[in-house]
């Protein structure tokens, strides 16, 4: 663990002077929790909405309405579970910042060969650069996520949209499913950045795997299909698989000799 964590000191250190980095880890989450906040707080205060107070909501969506709400309210409870991939996304776009430039960032600045050169081990190597951009990831996921909460409770009277929030898929996709994702993202930024030889281009190659959440974004806003209890369920044990398959496949192809061959 000591090897670890000086692994992890070092990346932070490293890592924390890029504005980019800086920016995904602190501005990110403030962005990703104001937009919500401020689409909550516009549709609250929209005349509109009390027009529909006594209309029964016969949408496709009134099955994930509880039984007891209006028209309006289940038009907020279904606005609220749009913005859930943001919180998805969170997780995935900040680690892929800071792991993308673990490796390439540091042949660039002549720090890999003498990194490679100690005895650590390859697992010890990954396991520090993952934990040193998952652990900022997921804990600026449950800083916006908390900081969410209480914006919400603070701008938004009654109590329909904290029970929507704090609704057992919402806990169940940012506590746990966030760092699968986060995890997931870190690996793949590790491969993708133990093969190319620019940090930028390491980057734009890691962002690829915030694609498929934009889709489900866009798919659920269409209409196509609203993410419910059981659907986070099955995308955690989905991407449960599929990081033990990426930890052991980084592993593999983070191979040091031929990292510090090729980029000599």
């Amino acid at each position: 663990m000591k090897k670890i964590k000086t692994i992890m000191l070092k990346e932070w250190a490293q890592v924390f002077k890029n504005k980019l980095v800086l920016f995904s880890v602190i501005f990110l989450p403030l962005i990703i929790t104001a937009i919500p906040l401020g689409t909550f707080y516009a549709i609250g205060r929209d005349p509109a909405l009390g027009s529909m107070n006594d209309e029964p909501f016969t949408s496709e969506f009134a099955s994930f309405c509880p039984e007891d709400v209006n028209s309006a309210e289940c038009f907020q409870v279904y606005m609220v579970s749009q913005f859930m991939i943001l919180f998805m996304i969170l997780p995935v776009a900040i680690p892929s910042s800071i792991s993308s430039y673990s490796v390439v960032g540091e042949k660039k600045e002549h720090s890999l060969e003498p990194l490679l050169a100690t005895p650590i081990t390859t697992l010890e190597l990954i396991a520090g650069k993952s934990l040193a951009a998952l652990i900022p990831a997921v804990l600026a996921t449950y800083l916006a996520y908390l900081v969410f909460i209480i914006g919400t409770r603070i701008l938004i009277p009654g109590d329909l949209f904290i029970q929507a929030i704090l609704a057992p898929h919402w806990i169940l996709a940012v506590i746990v499913l966030g760092p699968l994702l986060a995890l997931m993202a870190v690996n793949f930024s590790i491969m993708v950045s133990s093969r190319v030889n620019e940090p930028r281009v390491a980057e734009q190659i890691s962002m690829i795997i915030i694609i498929p959440l934009i889709g489900i974004l866009f798919a659920q806003i269409a209409g196509l299909f609203m993410i419910d209890t059981n659907l986070v369920f099955a995308f955690t044990i989905i991407v449960a698989v599929i990081d033990t398959i990426l930890v052991a496949f980084s592993i593999k192809v983070f191979q040091r000799e031929t990292i510090l061959t090729r980029w000599k």
